[in-house]
Parts: structure tokens; C-alpha cells; sequence
């Protein structure tokens, strides 16, 4: 995806429209002709096979856009099948006057199932980002049709039912094979369910001028994250450089019975490029967890008093990949907030975070929960986290520290004023362990010296991606450790 950095929520994209239509003077009527043009040439782009198309409008400004198409493609000689949903009487301004043009082209309105059964390509032209409540009844009806039709789906600025804001499904929403969204770029579109409902994003801008976007008084804080984003901010080395300045992690985790987890986050600090990882864990298996790997340094400890020189050594430090919740645990996790050294939280020491009724503040921290770990942190119930995820890591944040990331499908990654989204990563990461490498790539970043939000930020990109190339012979059966080759691959630019 070829996209712009900036996020918006549908109040920000209205005010944008209204700003080029009563500001700059740019016609309604003609960026719904733009809209029409733009959607019609990335469906030719996505599917040059169609021949036919089903066209499927309500009487709102999204519908105009809906019959700009239709009016395109019956002038390009395509068999056009046109579904009104909704009182045509009630169509007033643009919508109307395209509705018109329609008409005068010699386009008819037909009936859903007629228009469905030789369409190649359905518009979904239904609903824009005004939505403000679920879809049910005979709209219902309509997405179901939709959505169990062979035909490929192409969505005017939004998949109808997904809410513009939050991603989140509103009942029932098209599932689109391609979205053509305009003049902003919507936040809905990123993250949550929307990642089953949207498929390729394309973006166009409809002509409007960059001092448009200049005159919106509250500025986006939602960014994608660049998908060059390690390159920018991984250096090559220095040629004279020696393993102490690259830093020296701590990972401390592994509870009697859960080796695996804190072995795993060890392996991806050292492949990220730590300089130096020690390991604090149970001393029944200390002795095991460096067998395939003799880099990493390993230490059993019986109480948290054996923490001290290890935390004395060390720039960052890792916390919670198979801690558990014993009383072993939660003292190892105690003293490590003693500690004015830089943390990546993860696992279990979020768990055991939930249960401190007053958290310390302003720790130099990294939170990495997951939504049922988030959840618990903040007393929420995992639907609610996942019904609006950037209110949610909003409210992670002002928990005190410097980066939170909110894990799933289009992660969340916060510095507690930007919120920035990962659109790489697969449905193959949804396995045991990938948030263990995730908690020793952050860490392994820090102790190299980016600052805890870049690292938060670069080192969610670099586990997604590495994933993504992982995912080449399948996302089903993708192991964690499948990510190191790719890891020591990404991180040498």
C-alpha cells in the first residue's frame, strides 16, 4: 500500500470536505465526480477482466458516488445493473443531480437479486462514514447478499457497516475485496475487524489542495507506521564498534515449567543485535536454556535479592515472558520496579501490574499487553477494549511511560500524544511465543539506544514484517522462532 502517513476520524474528513467546498470553493458536485472517477479507475486497475458491474446505492452522498460509477461504466459499454435502496423522493443536492445523470444516460434501476446474478464486480455504495448505528433488517439482508456472492466487491470510501472510527463491525458490514477511500485517510481502516473487511486500500485525494489540510484546526494524532520505518532508524554500525555498545539486556522470566517463553525473547534480542543477553530465571532449568544457544548468559535465581548485580549490569530490562503469578514472581517483579532502568512489560508482569492498585508513575516503561491483558489493567472487559482500540491505548497511556503497544490485527503502538498503526503482520502470528519475541526485539532495540517510543514503534514493525516474510510458505503452522532468520535479515539494512 502506496498511503500517506495520516490518520483521521470521519469529524476530521467532514471538516476537511466542508473546508474545500466552502473555503476553497470546490464544487460538491464535483468531487463526487472525482470520487466516481477515482473508484471506477482502481476497479479497472484491480479487475481489468470486468465486464459487468452491480452498483448498489442509498439515497446519501455516498450513493451519488454510486451513480457516477455506474454512469462511467455504462459509458465505458459495461453491462450496468443499478440497485436503489431507500426512497429515490428523498435524494436531494449531488446525490440527486447524479441520480439524474444516471438516468439520462440511459441507465436503469433494477431489483438486488436480478442485479447480483451476472454481476463480475459489485460497488458497494450503501453506507459512507456517517453511520452511527448497527445495521439490521432489510439492510442486513442486502450485506448478506453481498457478501455471498462470488462476484469481487469494491467499497466507495468504506465497507457499509464498518465504523469509520474504531474499525469496529456495526452488526453487519461488507466485506470488500478493494476500498477506494478518499480525501483522509479513515483510522476504521486499520485496525480491529476492519483487516477482514476492507482488503487492498487505495487512496485518492480528489484533487483537493494541500492548504486544505493546513486549515484543519485539530490535527490528526494517528499515523501508519512506515513501512521503511527500521531502515530510517537502524544505522549501519561502525566498523570500530564491540559488543558494549550495543547494550546489555536483561530478560527475567521463565517460571518452574515455562522455559520456552523467556528462551524465545532471549533469542530475538540477540538476532535483533543486543550486544550482550543475560537471563534470570528458575533455577531448575538454568542450566538448559542456553544448550542450542551458549550466547545467552543464564542465571537461576532463588529470590529477588539475586536480581541486584544482574539489574546493576544491564541498560534494559525484560520483564514477563513466562513470569507467572507466584509469589516468586511478583518479588522479582517488585524489585525490578525498584529499578530506574528502562522496562519492556509483557506476559505476566502485566497481569501482576493489574493487581497493584497504584502504579508507580512516570516509570521509563514499555506496556505490551495483548486486550485481555490490557483489559485487566485497565478494569475493562476485553470487548470493550477491542470495541474502540485507539481509545483504549489512549487510556493505556496515561498510565505513565513512554510506549504502550496494544497487540492484534493493525497494532496499536502510543508515545502518549501520537498513536501510530501497524499495517503489516498476518493471521499466522495468532500462535504461542510470537509475543515473547515481540517483548525481546523491543527490548534488544532500547539497549541499542533508540529512545522507548521508537523502539516500541520500530520494534512492532520489525516483528510484523519479519512474520510477513515468514508467512511466505504459510501462515498456518507459523512457528515463533520461524521469525529469526528474517529478524537478522531486517535489521541490517
Amino acid at each position: 500500500m502506496n498511503l500517506p502517513p495520516d490518520l483521521y476520524t470521519a469529524a476530521q474528513v467532514r471538516e476537511l470536505d466542508r473546508i474545500a467546498i466552502e473555503d476553497f470553493s470546490i464544487p460538491g458536485f464535483m468531487l463526487m465526480q472525482y470520487a466516481g472517477q477515482a473508484t471506477f479507475d482502481a476497479l479497472l486497475e484491480a479487475f481489468p477482466d470486468t465486464r459487468s458491474l452491480c452498483v448498489i446505492c442509498a439515497t446519501g452522498n455516498n450513493g451519488g458516488d454510486g451513480y457516477v460509477i455506474a454512469t462511467l461504466a455504462i459509458e465505458a459499454g459495461f453491462v450496468v445493473k443499478l440497485v436503489q435502496l431507500g426512497d429515490s423522493k428523498t435524494m436531494t443536492g449531488d446525490a440527486q443531480r447524479m441520480r439524474a445523470a444516471f438516468l439520462l444516460a440511459g441507465g436503469q434501476e433494477t431489483d438486488l437479486q436480478q442485479a447480483l446474478l451476472c454481476a463480475d464486480v459489485i460497488v458497494d455504495a450503501i453506507f459512507g462514514t456517517g453511520l452511527s448505528r448497527d445495521i439490521s433488517g432489510s439492510w442486513a439482508d442486502v450485506i448478506r447478499a453481498i457478501n455471498a456472492s462470488p462476484a469481487k466487491v469494491v467499497a466507495v470510501d468504506i465497507p457499509s457497516g464498518l465504523h469509520a472510527d474504531t474499525g469496529r463491525v456495526q452488526g453487519i458490514a461488507v466485506k470488500a475485496d478493494l476500498t477506494v477511500t478518499f480525501i483522509g485517510l479513515k483510522r476504521g481502516l486499520f485496525t480491529a475487524q476492519a483487516r477482514d473487511y476492507c482488503g487492498e486500500i487505495r487512496f485518492n485525494d480528489l484533487q483537493v489542495p494541500p492548504e486544505v489540510y493546513q486549515q484543519l484546526n485539530e490535527k490528526p494524532q494517528t499515523r501508519l507506521i512506515p513501512g521503511d520505518f527500521i531502515r530510517q532508524i537502524l544505522k549501519p554500525r561502525q566498523r570500530s564498534s564491540h559488543k558494549g555498545d550495543h547494550g546489555h539486556v536483561l530478560l527475567i522470566g521463565g517460571a518452574q515449567g515455562m522455559s520456552g517463553a523467556i528462551r524465545l525473547a532471549a533469542e530475538a534480542a540477540l538476532r535483533t543485535g543486543a550486544g550482550l543477553v543475560s537471563v534470570a530465571t528458575a533455577p531448575s532449568h538454568a542450566e538448559l536454556l542456553n544448550l542450542t544457544h551458549a550466547e545467552i548468559m543464564v542465571k537461576g535465581v532463588e529470590d529477588a535479592n539475586a536480581l541486584s548485580p544482574l539489574i546493576n549490569k544491564s541498560c534494559v530490562i525484560g520483564i514477563g515472558p513466562g513470569l507467572g503469578q507466584s509469589e516468586w514472581s511478583r518479588a522479582l517483579l517488585f524489585k525490578v520496579l525498584e529499578s530506574d532502568k528502562a522496562l519492556v512489560l509483557d506476559a505476566d508482569a502485566l497481569n501482576l501490574l493489574a493487581q497493584i492498585p497504584d502504579l508507580p508513575k512516570n516509570k521509563p516503561w514499555i506496556l505490551t499487553p495483548h486486550p485481555a491483558e490490557a483489559a485487566r489493567l485497565l478494569g475493562m472487559t476485553t470487548q470493550q477494549i477491542e470495541a474502540d482500540r485507539y481509545q483504549s491505548i489512549q487510556k493505556l497511556s496515561k498510565k505513565g511511560g513512554d510506549g504502550f503497544v496494544l497487540k492484534g490485527a493493525g497494532t496499536l503502538v502510543s508515545d502518549g500524544v501520537t498513536t501510530h498503526v501497524c499495517t503489516a503482520g498476518n493471521p499466522g502470528m495468532a500462535s504461542g511465543g510470537m509475543g515473547d519475541v515481540l517483548s525481546g526485539i523491543i527490548a534488544a532495540l532500547v539497549a541499542q539506544g533508540l529512545s522507548l517510543a521508537d523502539a516500541a514503534i520500530a520494534g512492532v514493525e520489525l516483528h510484523a514484517q519479519a512474520a510477513d516474510r515468514a508467512a511466505q510458505q504459510g501462515e498456518r503452522g507459523l512457528l515463533a522462532s520461524d521469525l529469526f532468520p528474517y529478524l537478522r535479515e531486517l535489521v541490517n539494512p
